[in-house]
């Protein structure tokens, strides 16, 4: 071979590899339980829904929603290329629809250049996109006389179109949109998405999906190749219902993928409207978020969902209300459900979270089920470990399982995010802990940590 040749061959092998390392903009990790960036380092999931931000945002009104939710600490977007009403002719905020023709075979350049905006200011701004290519809606079978809107002979062509364009972007792709896929044809149809997606964006971006509630990914879509975490909705039926049986249930099955809860109860949601008389006044507030949220995640989730039922569709006065929605998305963006996912996320990476495990069989004792329930997680390496007491109600474990001479125990305040030292301790034994207070929304976490690890007491 020539040394022009050689040359030739090393710059494209060079290239190969700089090309591999782009592979991904997130990935799972090599234990097939968390995300992570392609450094290694651990990402974590907290997102927020918003279905209608491209259908019904502004540009303006969609950089004060980006910037608020960066500021509270999110760390991922959740929203849809297509709107949920009105089928799929719908128009956006600049009066322009995604289709020319309603032909999803002919987007729509001007519509799509606001799905630009979205996904390019969420990238200055730090957040992940996770975007649906389409409701539900479109794609599913009501008539079987009369094929959706997306469909087997079109889906394809559509990823790819999508994945193309946001190929070098932060998205995570969401299929499904609060339906599962039935009949063959659908799920041909949500095969064919994914196979344009990948062929689209190179297999860059990683691909999930979001099921038709209280439902999981996994009933549907264990089988699938090309669905790399899963997600779950634990869905709007009552308080106290337990958004960590979804993850314990996934985390049981191969091979072992991530997963977390894509649309718990949202704050200012009307109380199992689905299945209670559609008046009830009784709204989810942020005890219920606050506490959908440390259960799924001290069962094992690689990160959550948030949802304010006045954001997702982004009411506004003179605009009609879905489910009952009532302070504009503006006014509901500081609702302090929000603000504690954020006190989640500082408390998390303030320790390696990567390493935490569920860990219910080192509760000795304390309350088992209902809304009270404990739950508690343990790093693997006996670092430190997090207990969740929803209502503030006593609970014992056994110290032992934690490594190091010296145990260091804090009481963390969900609600405001701060941690309170109580007590060091050389000696490990059976201990009972009785949080600060008692009652609903009186929820607290029990930090214990190895006092050598030096892990902080306050957040940043």
């Amino acid at each position: 071979m020539t040394r022009f040749a050689l040359l030739a061959l090393s710059i494209l092998l060079l290239a190969n590899g700089m090309m591999a390392q782009e592979v991904r903009s997130l990935r799972v990790s090599r234990n097939g339980r968390t995300l992570e960036r392609p450094d290694g380092k651990p990402f974590l999931y907290i997102g927020d829904t918003a279905w209608m931000l491209i259908a019904r945002s502004t540009q303006a009104e969609a950089e004060l929603y980006l910037r608020d939710r960066a500021d509270k600490g999110f760390t991922v977007v959740q929203t849809v290329a297509l709107s949920l009403f009105d089928g799929i002719g719908a128009i956006n905020s600049y009066r322009e629809a995604a289709f020319v023709n309603d032909n999803p075979a002919t987007p729509n350049e001007a519509y799509f250049a606001h799905v630009d905006f979205i996904v390019n200011k969420a990238e200055e701004l730090g957040l992940v996109v996770g975007l649906l290519p389409t409701w539900g809606g479109h794609w599913k079978v009501r008539n079987p006389e009369q094929p959706p809107a997306i469909n087997a002979s079109n889906a394809r062509a559509y990823g790819e179109f999508l994945g193309a364009r946001y190929r070098s972007k932060p998205i995570i792709w969401i299929l499904g949109g609060d339906d599962n896929p039935t009949k063959p044809e659908e799920r041909a149809t949500i095969d064919a998405l994914a196979a344009g997606l990948r062929a689209g964006d190179g297999g860059r971006h990683l691909i999930t999906y979001h099921p038709r509630g209280p439902g999981l990914s996994s009933t549907y879509l264990q089988d699938a190749p090309w669905l790399e975490f899963h997600m779950s909705q634990s869905s709007h039926a009552a308080r106290g219902h337990d958004t960590g049986l979804f993850i314990e249930n996934d985390r049981k099955l191969n091979p072992p993928r991530p997963t977390l809860d894509g649309e718990p109860r949202y704050e200012s949601l009307n109380i199992g409207f689905y299945l209670r008389d559609h008046n009830r006044l009784v709204r989810f507030d942020d005890g219920d978020a606050r506490q959908a949220a440390w259960w799924a995640m001290l069962a094992g989730a690689c990160g959550h969902t948030y949802g304010n039922n006045n954001i997702w569709q982004m009411w506004l006065p003179g605009r009609k209300p879905e489910l009952w929605a009532n302070i504009p998305w503006t006014t509901s963006l500081n609702h302090p459900g929000a603000f504690q996912m954020g006190h989640l996320r500082k408390l998390y990476e303030s320790r390696p979270w990567e390493l935490l495990e569920p860990a219910q069989e080192w509760i000795a004792s304390g309350p088992r089920e209902g809304g009270a329930k404990i739950r508690a997680a343990l790093a693997s390496d006996g670092s430190f470990a997090f207990v969740y007491s929803p209502e503030g109600h006593p609970f014992t474990l056994d110290q032992r399982r934690l490594r190091g001479e010296r145990l260091r125990e804090s009481w963390f305040d969900p609600r405001y995010g701060v941690i309170f030292p109580v007590h060091n301790s050389d000696t490990k034994g059976f201990q009972t802990y009785q949080p600060p207070t008692q009652g609903r929304g009186q929820d607290w976490v029990l930090v214990l940590d190895d006092d050598d690890a030096n892990y902080p007491l306050e957040l940043r």
